[in-house]
């Protein structure tokens, strides 16, 4: 290494940042955008994405975004798809995409143990892995997923969990491993206090309103929103997120359950803020067994009482301090629901905003920015010597 980018990181940390990830930038705004948005701000962020196949020829697409961040999408053509392997041919986009953006010293991000098909080749300064689910456990999920992330934890500087039970489930596995849970960007979220204009697509919907916003996939408990909506057909369930991997024939339709679609996260506060209940209905199953909803302290933030069912994460600590109500079954479900409506919102406000203070996406960035910091550091003085 030479001697002046030796003494320039030595002094900064100025390195670029390469993710890898099976998550879409544009899909949903969670904690991949919420932590790569704020690393950003200070250094390159290149976003490189799962492959999109194609009818036209085979190219890089670099889309420039916000700051210094660039989302990187592979295209590849269907004939090369069934010509070649695919790991290789990400392994020569992604080294074509060091060529062109002159990437020299950097971290390597994993949000996927797939991409060590691909990048294990790479030489970085750190590399860390943001585990925020059990992917294994997900529907459709790679037969060799479990192997790569073995190899990805021999790779690994540093493992960071989406939350404590995924932290309590690999911190065996490798000598650096932090918990950070889920986080909030509260500002935002509380602005639903103050909205009082109904969005269009919401505005003739009738109240009591029960509200839930994210994925809606294997994770969700279609057999019990379905008993709950049967319940109390009174009570209206407006869903709004992008529906995965569940075909619309078996989602519950019924004239008190409304699909929304996909929302932008700059609107979900104005969503909220006509709920009079934001729910949780995650079923109890593997693929739910480590989560840690990021919409368990937006809910809060917004001001809405919040019903779940029992998962790990949101039962500690969020039920344990009494701010979200937990039901396990559709009757428990429902007798939370009308506790919920009943609840006195000024006397709440105060407790969750004294504990919402304790957590920001700006705190978790800074708390892993410092141990990436350190292990760049170690790595630069041990190049020198």
């Amino acid at each position: 290494m030479k001697k002046g980018i030796e003494n320039k990181l030595l002094l900064s940390e100025d390195f670029d940042l390469v993710c890898l990830s099976h998550l879409r930038w544009d899909f949903v705004y969670q904690r991949p955008q919420h932590l790569l948005s704020r690393f950003a701000k200070n250094r390159r962020v290149f976003f490189f994405e799962e492959p999109v196949f194609t009818g036209g020829e085979t190219h890089l697409e670099i889309s420039p975004r916000e700051d210094n961040l660039s989302v990187v999408v592979p295209h590849i053509s269907h004939a090369d798809r069934d010509a070649k392997n695919i790991a290789d041919i990400q392994r020569e986009m992604l080294d074509d995409l060091f060529e062109l953006q002159q990437i020299d010293s950097f971290v390597l991000w994993f949000y996927t143990p797939m991409a060590m098909d691909f990048a294990v080749h790479l030489k970085p300064l750190a590399t860390v892995f943001d585990c925020m689910d059990e992917l294994s456990a997900f529907k459709f999920a790679p037969a060799e997923l479990i192997e790569n992330e073995r190899r990805l934890f021999e790779k690994a500087d540093l493992v960071f969990t989406g939350g404590q039970s995924l932290y309590e489930a690999k911190k065996h596995q490798h000598k650096q491993v932090f918990a950070f849970p889920s986080s909030i960007d509260a500002e935002h979220f509380k602005q639903a206090r103050n909205i009082t204009e109904e969005r269009a697509e919401q505005k003739l919907i009738p109240r009591p309103r029960f509200g839930y916003y994210g994925v809606i996939d294997e994770r969700i408990d279609i057999g019990l929103l379905a008993e709950i909506a049967d319940s109390r057909p009174d009570w209206q369930f407006v869903m709004i997120g992008p529906v995965v991997k569940i075909s619309d024939e078996d989602l519950p339709h019924r004239k008190n359950i409304h699909y929304l679609g996909g929302k932008s996260y700059q609107d979900l506060p104005a969503f909220l803020a006509s709920w009079d209940v934001a729910i949780m209905p995650f079923a109890i199953n593997e693929s739910t067994r480590f989560i840690s909803p990021t919409k368990t302290p937006e809910y809060l933030a917004a001001g809405k009482p919040v019903v779940s069912t029992p998962i790990r994460d949101v039962v500690r600590p969020y039920g344990e301090k009494n701010l979200v109500h937990i039901a396990s079954t559709a009757e428990e479900f429902v007798a939370a629901g009308e506790k919920a409506l009943r609840e006195n919102g000024a006397e709440r406000l105060l407790e969750i905003d004294k504990f919402l203070a304790q957590m920001s996406w700006d705190k978790t960035w800074q708390q892993m920015n410092a141990l990436i910091a350190e292990v760049v550091r170690k790595q630069v003085k041990s190049s020198a010597a």
